[in-house]
């Protein structure tokens, strides 16, 4: 059996603690290593973050400083493959060792993929990439909100393409589009857009553009992270992702109403082409204008066939004035009569009375007969009155219906030596004695030359009265 070796020096705890630590980070420094994160529950109430690294034979602990922890694009993700770079020290409080993680990226693309479709499917299960939640895009936004990088080319690829097809207010919320604090910036701006008054001095966009040039996956990482992606597909305002180029594809492409293949194409959607809505109003208001022509004209042809339709003012007036004419005459004969029946049986039946019952039956007979020849009286008038009034009424439609009405509005009717009115130029010959009647006369004259022959021809009326003079 070895006896104690009692000359070795003796050391505290702490000492030896301190002797390994020292070894430890003298002998490794800084170390790069790969593994699967374990444990991760995300930052520590003090901002730091504690987890682990193992492979499948070991583990070791790890430790993510706050202001390092903040500047990482990509952070832990529990079961995500990583390659860390850091320091190696011990713990003394637990005789453990660990490693004080500097950088973290993933473990190759393949498990940036992984976690990526993770998260994908994750957060299609909650409903944000469903299609019945997209909302339609205006047709011509008064306001648009654009939430990118202020000192990029995209801004001003934005700005050049709405100039060109369809100029409208921008507003432009500057943002990080990649680096730390970079998500954040980007759903701040977001929900700051939803949350400005509609009518405000600073008012609430129509359309919000979240736009970011192209880059590798890792520079695109911002616009999958989870905040990001939530707070497009809880954006009231409809919003369009357009985010790297064509072929890259971001979490919040999949949250956004629409997805743009890149930050021109994104300016593209929002408007249309002013030039081509201007020719398509133009194309419009000639349609309408030459609509309205032609129903002008039907509605013309139309005046003109119930023009000619409507008969004579005689022709008209002829029966009504017969039937006047014939009841004035029974009136006459019909009122003689009357008082002669009268006559006769008053002088019958005074002869059969007495002198004094004479007058007093004449008394009451002459009084019986002013009071019948009062109400004859009033009857004839009444009668008289209204037939005047309906012979007034026939008169004015016979007026109505008068050439000279027409005469009176400026025209003239032009007749030939015989009296006959003249319907055609065609029918006037060179030196032909005409007489031409206007309203208030009639005067001669001589046709002094043939008609020419591009007038157009006056169509004859119907009837052997008057013609046509429209």
């Amino acid at each position: 059996m070895d006896e104690p070796r009692v000359n070795l020096p003796e050391l505290t705890v702490s000492e030896l603690s301190t002797a390994l630590k020292r070894t430890v980070e003298d002998t490794f420094g800084y170390v790069r290593v790969r593994g699967e994160v374990s444990g991760y529950k995300g930052p520590h109430s003090s901002g730091h973050v504690y987890f682990a690294l193992k492979d499948e034979s070991a583990k070791i602990d790890a430790v993510i400083w706050k202001g390092a922890f903040g500047r990482m694009r990509v952070k832990p993700e529990e079961g995500l493959e990583v390659i860390v770079t850091g320091k190696l020290t011990t713990y003394p409080n637990r005789s453990s060792y660990q490693i004080i993680v500097e950088t973290l990226e993933a473990a190759g693309i393949g498990a940036l993929m992984a976690l990526l479709e993770e998260r994908k499917q994750k957060l299609a299960a909650e409903g944000l990439f469903d299609e019945a939640r997209k909302q339609l895009l205006p047709y011509l936004p008064v306001v648009i909100g654009v939430v990118t990088s202020p000192t990029g080319a995209v801004i001003r690829d934005i700005l050049h393409r709405l100039a060109d097809r369809f100029p409208r207010r921008v507003l432009v919320w500057p943002v990080k589009v990649q680096g730390e604090g970079s998500a954040a910036e980007v759903a701040a701006a977001i929900e700051g857009f939803n949350a400005l008054p509609e009518k405000g001095a600073l008012p609430r966009p129509d359309l919000i553009i979240v736009a970011r040039g192209g880059g590798s996956l890792e520079d695109l990482w911002s616009f999958n992270e989870e905040i990001v992606v939530r707070a497009a597909a809880a954006s009231l305002v409809p919003l369009i992702s357009a985010v790297g180029h064509e072929t890259d594809v971001t979490l919040i492409d999949f949250a956004a109403d629409r997805r743009a293949p890149t930050p021109t194409a994104a300016a593209e959607m929002a408007v249309p082409v002013r030039a081509e809505l201007m020719l398509d109003v133009d194309s419009l208001a000639r349609r309408a204008i030459a609509s309205w022509q032609r129903n002008q004209e039907a509605r013309r042809n139309e005046l003109r066939s119930a023009s000619r339709a409507l008969p004579d003012a005689d022709e008209v007036l002829a029966l009504p004035r017969q039937r006047l004419d014939q009841a004035s005459e029974r009136l006459r004969r019909g009122l003689r009569a009357n008082a002669q029946s009268h006559r006769v049986s008053f002088s019958r039946i005074g002869g059969r009375l007495s002198a004094h019952l004479l007058r007093g039956t004449l008394e009451r007979r002459r009084e019986r007969i002013d009071a019948f020849a009062e109400r004859a009286g009033r009857a004839f008038r009444n009668f008289v009155a209204a037939r005047r009034a309906r012979a007034d009424r026939g008169a004015q439609l016979l007026a109505a219906f008068s050439y000279r009405g027409v005469l009176a509005r400026g025209f003239a009717l032009v007749r030939d030596a015989a009296g006959e009115p003249l319907r055609a130029a065609a029918a006037v010959t060179a030196g032909m004695p005409i007489e031409i009647e206007f309203a208030d006369g009639r005067i001669g004259a001589h046709a002094d030359g043939a008609p020419a022959a591009d007038k157009p021809r006056v169509r004859r009326g119907r009837g052997s009265g008057q013609g046509d003079l429209f």
